[in-house]
């Protein structure tokens, strides 16, 4: 795998267009002055996640005695339940927080951003080829460049879609990402006993 596909690949994986309504929802509650410094700092600590995960994501999961499949099915059960929230409203948003109050990692930068497809495909290209770990780190950080536009203009999508709009998306992607999260589930446990 070459730098480019590698690069397009993570952006794949990390889907920054079908996060978008995620990242309105839990921002709109924040007042927009704030939202692009909340993003940028969550953008930011999704990177370094995701970087050390490159390089010593394995290391970390062989000490934790911690499989691949684990991740997996955490993350999966994670999404499950931001997407009842994004289908089912409840005081506090997505995250559950007082209205004003500001996300912290969870859920934006992870699962959000450096989700578990994300960091296990990044523990797959490290162990891939141990000597092209410069190629690897151009590949994450286009992929990350690339996210964080997108993502950084949710608020002139909020513009466009206005707070209907925003809703009715909100719902829809709500739908999806249960969808995801269920087959992540699933892929973890089938990965899990198939490995025995």
């Amino acid at each position: 795998m070459d730098t480019w596909s590698a690069a397009i690949t993570l952006i794949l994986i990390m889907d920054p267009l079908g996060n978008l309504p995620v990242f309105m929802s839990v921002l709109k509650s924040i007042e927009p002055k704030r939202r692009k410094i909340v993003l940028a700092r969550e953008l930011i600590f999704s990177l370094i996640i995701m970087f050390t995960f490159l390089f010593s994501g394995q290391v970390v999961l062989d000490f934790l005695n911690v499989r691949q499949e684990s991740v997996s099915i955490a993350g999966g059960i994670i999404l499950f339940l931001i997407g009842l929230k994004m289908i089912f409203p409840q005081p506090g948003g997505i995250t559950g927080l007082p209205s004003g109050e500001e996300p912290f990692i969870v859920p934006l930068a992870i699962p959000m951003i450096a989700g578990p497809s994300v960091l296990a495909a990044l523990i797959l290209l490290a162990n891939q080829d141990l000597s092209r770990m410069l190629d690897w780190s151009l590949a994450l950080g286009g992929a990350w460049l690339f996210s964080a536009t997108i993502l950084m203009l949710s608020g002139t999508f909020h513009r466009l879609l206005g707070e209907r709009g925003l809703t009715a998306i909100e719902r829809l992607m709500g739908m999806i990402l249960i969808m995801i999260s269920i087959q992540m589930l699933l892929d973890g446990i089938g990965n899990y006993y198939s490995l025995g």
